[in-house]
């Protein structure tokens, strides 16, 4: 392992000064991705800016029913706050689902965000990899791909976003908010996350020393009936093979709004825009669910060994509508 100068942030403004002024820096929260990265030398800072003692842990319920969670709130507290599980289970879901209990004690809702792609190659410094090294190639598009992303994909990288918390924000429109050399700023989460393209070193459409201050999720009644579906391997703490983030309004057995995200498929979180397209205003029924996943994953290109998740993530998305269905419709 290299060796790393550390630095303890006072202030937001200390703490983007602090980086700004190293350019290979890094910001330290909970660590619980960092710390591999940089004992494995995939990632190289010269030196850790620790941002835990900055006052970005609140979680606030805000007058129209929304919620304004600080960035280095961990993911335990979010999982249990009342204002969560009750307006917005879908996202008290994703984050018990997300992780281990002893990762979600440490792991802060802004480093779930930014942590980095799962794949192994990404891991793996002995291995071509646009995303660690631009220029080098992508060493998963003929290897072993079964975890890799069928949606959202380039020639240059098929890697799958690992976060189930971004999966369910993405659902709920949130909104990131930043503070960084160019003061704040804020993004519609689903422009957080940015396509591999012809770029797939850049994730995110921020600088270097902006950080993530904290995350707005809008109100959205419809949420309240929302869940978090995710197919995995094992059942205990492992990523997903595909998940769904889905809440559904249905009235007089007519869908009047649903939001459907995908996860464990796609190179970003995904929001199913084509599925959503086809549940509103149709009849709440199996045949209506197939239709709208069919219609989302007809752009998936498959790779050797990941075409099954085609399958798998329309019949997740099909459970997932209908084990809302069985909730009841609302008044």
């Amino acid at each position: 392992m290299r060796p790393v100068s550390y630095a303890r942030a006072t202030s937001v403004a200390d703490a983007i000064a602090t980086l700004r002024s190293r350019p290979d820096a890094a910001y330290l929260a909970g660590g619980t991705t960092e710390i591999d990265l940089l004992r494995l030398d995939v990632v190289r800072p010269d030196a850790l800016v620790d941002i835990n003692a900055l006052p970005l842990s609140r979680i606030e319920d805000l007058p129209d029913g929304g919620l304004r969670i600080g960035a280095l709130a961990k993911m335990s507290d979010v999982a249990e706050t009342p204002g969560v599980v009750e307006r917005f289970p879908m996202l008290a879901q994703a984050l018990l689902l997300g992780a281990s209990a002893q990762l979600r004690n440490m792991a802060t809702i802004g480093g779930n965000l930014l942590q980095r792609v799962r794949c192994s190659y990404f891991r793996d410094v002995a291995s071509p990899c646009n995303k660690r090294e631009p220029g080098t190639g992508c060493s998963a598009l003929e290897g072993v791909n079964r975890g890799h992303a069928i949606l959202g994909t380039s020639e240059h990288c098929i890697a799958t976003h690992p976060s189930d918390l971004a999966v369910a924000l993405v659902a709920l429109d949130a909104i990131v908010h930043t503070e960084g050399p160019q003061g704040r700023r804020a993004f519609p989460i689903d422009e957080f996350f940015l396509l591999p393209g012809d770029t797939p070193h850049l994730e995110h459409p921020t600088e270097h020393g902006e950080l993530i201050a904290a995350v707005e999720v809008p109100a959205a009644p419809l949420a309240r009936r929302s869940l978090y579906l995710k197919v995995r391997d094992r059942e205990s703490y492992e990523f997903a093979l595909a998940s769904v983030a889905a809440a559904m309004e249905v009235e007089g057995g007519v869908i009047r709004a649903a939001r459907v995200a995908l996860g464990g498929v796609a190179t970003k979180p995904w929001r199913a825009r084509r599925a959503e397209q086809v549940l509103a205003g149709a009849p709440a029924q199996r045949d209506t669910y197939a239709r709208a996943a069919r219609e989302e994953l007809e752009r998936a290109t498959p790779r050797q060994f990941n075409a099954f998740k085609v399958e798998l993530a329309q019949r997740a998305i099909v459970r997932a509508l209908e084990s809302l269905a069985e909730t009841g419709e609302h008044a």
